[in-house]
C-alpha cells in the first residue's frame, strides 16, 4: 500500500502542476494497466511524460541562468533522452541516433521485458539532475519528490523485481549517455553559468546594437551561434533587415513609429486587445514566467491533454518540439549577432528624440520597464514560436482549433486564455506580440517567423519513423 504521507506529497505535487492543464484529473496516474501484460508505450497514456515536462518548466523558471536560448537547449537534450530511452518499444517510431555522428544508444537486452514507465521515470529524474545542477533547493526537492512518488506507484504495480532493476538501469544509462554527448558541445555545455562574456565588445556604427536602456546590461549569449544544432545548420538564415536610415521617410523610421505609437496608446488605456496579446505572450520575465521555449512545451502538454495521446506519441511530440526549439535558439542568436541591429528603444531615443520613452515589458513595480539585452533582428519569440508550430503542425495537422490556457488565473498580467484555429496563427500572434510590448520592429517578428519555419522543416526531415 502507498502510505498516507507519500500520497499527500504526490497530491500536492500534482496539484502544483495543474495550472496549465485542461480538465486533467489529479491522481489518475495511479490507475495503471495489468502489470502482467507486455505493454508498449503505445498501450500507455502520456501522464508520466506530461508530469515530468511540466515540472521541468517550473524548475527552469526558478533556476538562475536559464534564459533563452540555453533553456531551449536543456529541453532538447532531456526530451531526446526520454525518447531514446524507450524508442526500442515504440515502433513505428525509431531511434534518431543515426542522425548524429557520435551518439550511440545501446540496444535493449533481447527477449526480456522492460517497464517503460519505470524506464522513463528514472531517465527524467537523472536528466533533470544533470541539466539543472544549480536548481534551488525547493526545485531539487520537487524533482526528488516526483521521482519517488512515481517510482512507488509504478513499482507497486510491477511484480517482477528484475524488470524494475533492469528498467531503472536503462533509464539512468540513457540519461547519462545523452548528457555526456551534450557535454562534448563546448559552446553550449553549462552555458547557463555564463550568460554574458565580459570581453565581448559589440561592433560600433550607425544602426548597430549596444547595451540598452534602462539597465544597459551586457550582451546575452553573444557566442551562442557556435552551439551545436540537431538538424538546422548554418545555411538556415534570415534575409537582410531593412536598411538603417534616420530619414523620417524611411521604412525603418515608419516601423519604429509603429512600435512607439502602439505602446503609447496602450499606456493611455487604449488598444486593450494589443495589450492582452503583448502580456499574454511575454514569457521572458525571470521567475514570473517560464521562457519562450518553455511556453511552447506547455502548449504541447495542452495539445497532448486535448488529444489524449498514447505515451509514444507524447514522447515523439516533446522530443520533436524540444529539438526544434533548441535549433531555433541557436540559429536565431547566430543571426542576431551576425546582423547586430539596434532595438526600437534606441532608435526612438536617438533618432526621434523621445528620450523618456520606454517599453512595457516586465514592469518591476517602480515604473521601470525592460528591453532584452541582445540585438533585435530577428525576434527570438517569433523564431521559437514558428519552429514549434511547424513541427506541431506536422504531427497534428494544419487545422487545429485550440485554446491556450497556459496563464489562466494569473493576476500579475493579462493571462486570460486566447483561442486560435491553427498553430501557425498562434505563432504569428506570438511574433506580433513583441511589437506592442515595445521591444521589436515589425521586421524582426516577420524575419523570426520565417527563420523558425525553416528550422521546423529541417527537424521534420529527420527520420523519426521506421
Amino acid at each position: 500500500m502507498i502510505n498516507s504521507k507519500l500520497l499527500i506529497t504526490l497530491f500536492a505535487l500534482l496539484l502544483f502542476l495543474q495550472a496549465c492543464r485542461e480538465d486533467a484529473p489529479l491522481v489518475d496516474v495511479i490507475d495503471d494497466p495489468d502489470p502482467t501484460e507486455d505493454l508498449t508505450p503505445m498501450d500507455l497514456d502520456f501522464k508520466i511524460a506530461r508530469d515530468w515536462m511540466d515540472l521541468q518548466i517550473e524548475v527552469e523558471r526558478f533556476t538562475p541562468g536559464y534564459r533563452p536560448p540555453t533553456a531551449a537547449r536543456s529541453l532538447a537534450y532531456t526530451t531526446l533522452a526520454a525518447y531514446e530511452s524507450v524508442a526500442p518499444g515504440m515502433a513505428p517510431y525509431r531511434s534518431i541516433q543515426t542522425e548524429f555522428d557520435v551518439l550511440e544508444i545501446p540496444e535493449i537486452e533481447p527477449d526480456v521485458r522492460y517497464n517503460w514507465e519505470i524506464v522513463l521515470n528514472a531517465c527524467y529524474s537523472e536528466s533533470l539532475g544533470y541539466f539543472y545542477p544549480t536548481a534551488p533547493t525547493a526545485q531539487q526537492s520537487q524533482i526528488l519528490q516526483m521521482e519517488r512518488a512515481w517510482r512507488r506507484i509504478l513499482e507497486e504495480n510491477e511484480e517482477d523485481l528484475e524488470v524494475v532493476e533492469r528498467s531503472v538501469e536503462r533509464g539512468r544509462e540513457i540519461a547519462k549517455i545523452v548528457y555526456d554527448w551534450s557535454a562534448t558541445d563546448a559552446a553550449g555545455h553549462e552555458s547557463y553559468l555564463r550568460n554574458s562574456d565580459p570581453n565581448y565588445q559589440p561592433p560600433e556604427g550607425p544602426g548597430m546594437w549596444s547595451p540598452t536602456y534602462p539597465d544597459f546590461s551586457a550582451a546575452l549569449f553573444p557566442h551562442f551561434g557556435e552551439v551545436r544544432t540537431f538538424a538546422a545548420n548554418s545555411d538556415v538564415r534570415v534575409d537582410p533587415p531593412l536598411e538603417y536610415s534616420e530619414e523620417p521617410t524611411s521604412q525603418i523610421y515608419a516601423q519604429a513609429l509603429e512600435t512607439m505609437n502602439l505602446v503609447n496608446e496602450i499606456k493611455d488605456g487604449k488598444r486593450y486587445e494589443d495589450k492582452w496579446i503583448a502580456e499574454f505572450w511575454s514569457d521572458d520575465c525571470p521567475i514570473l514566467t517560464f521562457t519562450p521555449a518553455g511556453r511552447w512545451v506547455r502548449i504541447t502538454s495542452q495539445v497532448l491533454e486535448r488529444e489524449g495521446v498514447d505515451l509514444a506519441k507524447a514522447l515523439y511530440s516533446y522530443a520533436k518540439v524540444g529539438i526544434a526549439l533548441s535549433d531555433a535558439g541557436v540559429r536565431c542568436w547566430d543571426e542576431k549577432y551576425r546582423i547586430n541591429y539596434l532595438r526600437p528603444i534606441d532608435y526612438i531615443h536617438k533618432v526621434m528624440g523621445e528620450t523618456e520613452w520606454n517599453s512595457i515589458m516586465c514592469p518591476d513595480g517602480s515604473g521601470q520597464y525592460f528591453t532584452p539585452n541582445f540585438p533585435s533582428y530577428p525576434s527570438g519569440h517569433a523564431t521559437f514560436a514558428a519552429a514549434a508550430a511547424e513541427v506541431l503542425r506536422d504531427i497534428y495537422g494544419n487545422h487545429f482549433p485550440f485554446t491556450d490556457r497556459c496563464h489562466e488565473g494569473r493576476s500579475e498580467f493579462i493571462g486570460t486564455p486566447r483561442s486560435y484555429q491553427s498553430f501557425e496563427e498562434m505563432a504569428e500572434e506570438n511574433g506580433y506580440s513583441r511589437i506592442p510590448l515595445g521591444v521589436h520592429f515589425r521586421m524582426d517578428s516577420e524575419a523570426g517567423i520565417d527563420l523558425g519555419r525553416k528550422v521546423g522543416r529541417e527537424v521534420n526531415k529527420m527520420k523519426w519513423h521506421n
